[in-house]
């Protein structure tokens, strides 16, 4: 299966005091690199959360978010009520009152309002009733299993792109193999055109000079076989054959497939350069172009 390198995914674990969501996004890179945000709380689980990241993706620059929030039945319980503030804020209002002479009690929504009285508290991320070790093991299991939601939904993603890309790879190739089949069927005339031209020049030069015919002959073969390209097509043609093989194979193929690139486009240049002949050039011109297009695809693949 062929994946792109862009891509989101997000994943979400709860327990019984804390949900742990993760998510993931992924854009196009040379290598595999990965960005990792974590709670504070979970800096310790770092090197395994990359790893799991590692162990899923090759290539791609992957930035990872991991946030954290209190369950629902863990923060029911995080509400508070300060008994000793509450009862200082109602013997403090008594007595204001009767030293100014103003009569009235302190009602219990007035106590409530009061700071510090009602607060809710932050819970750690595995409770406050959870002691160290067992938070830590709490918070890992939950980040484990919602990293892996994630990373699951975004190789889903890369390879759903994946397919597209290599359908239209393949459709990209095929055009670049009628080019590179238009430059095979012209080579052997455009080489027969090549000797006959340099022949006919060395008959003006030479005029009616008498030498000898088959020294002639042997020095023009010699300068026409610096136009061959036979052994570029031939190049070429493994080049191609090569890079469907990888498309078929599936699989991490994006590096693979750029080298193959890189060897298509020196030979397609090389054979360019050489070409003295017309159809020949706009073959390999066109050849280029659609290289460029294939170039510019392979570049989003894992």
């Amino acid at each position: 299966m062929i994946r792109s390198m862009t891509g989101y995914g997000r994943g979400e674990a709860s327990g019984a005091r804390l949900v742990v969501t993760a998510e993931c996004k992924s854009l196009n890179h040379r290598t595999l690199d990965v960005a990792m945000r974590l709670p504070r709380s979970m800096t310790e689980l770092e090197l395994e959360a990359r790893k799991l990241v590692q162990g899923a993706l090759t290539r791609g620059r992957v930035e990872v978010s991991v946030s954290t929030a209190a369950a629902v039945e863990s923060a029911r319980h995080a509400l508070s009520v300060d008994l000793v503030q509450a009862k200082e804020y109602d013997a403090a209002a008594r007595r204001l009152g009767a030293e100014l002479g103003i009569a009235g009690e302190p009602t219990l929504e007035w106590l409530l309002a009061q700071p510090g009285v009602l607060s809710r508290e932050e819970p750690s991320e595995a409770g406050p009733d959870a002691a160290p070790d067992e938070a830590m093991a709490e918070q890992g299991t939950l980040l484990r299993e919602a990293l892996r939601r994630a990373l699951d939904e975004l190789v889903a993603r890369r390879e759903a792109e994946g397919r597209a890309l290599a359908a239209e790879l393949r459709a990209l190739l095929a055009g670049l193999d009628v080019h590179v089949q238009s430059m095979v069927a012209r080579a052997p005339e455009a080489q027969a055109r090549r000797a006959a031209r340099l022949r006919e020049r060395v008959q003006t030069l030479l005029g009616g000079a008498a030498l000898d015919e088959a020294r002639v002959a042997q020095e023009i073969a010699l300068l026409a076989d610096r136009g061959d390209i036979t052994e570029e097509l031939a190049r070429l043609r493994t080049h191609l054959a090569e890079f469907a093989r990888h498309l078929d194979a599936g699989g991490a193929v994006g590096r693979p497939l750029d080298f193959l690139i890189q060897e298509i486009n020196r030979e397609v240049n090389t054979a360019g350069s050489k070409a003295d002949d017309l159809e020949l050039s706009q073959a390999a011109i066109a050849a280029k172009s659609a290289l460029e297009k294939l170039r510019e695809q392979v570049q989003n693949l894992e």
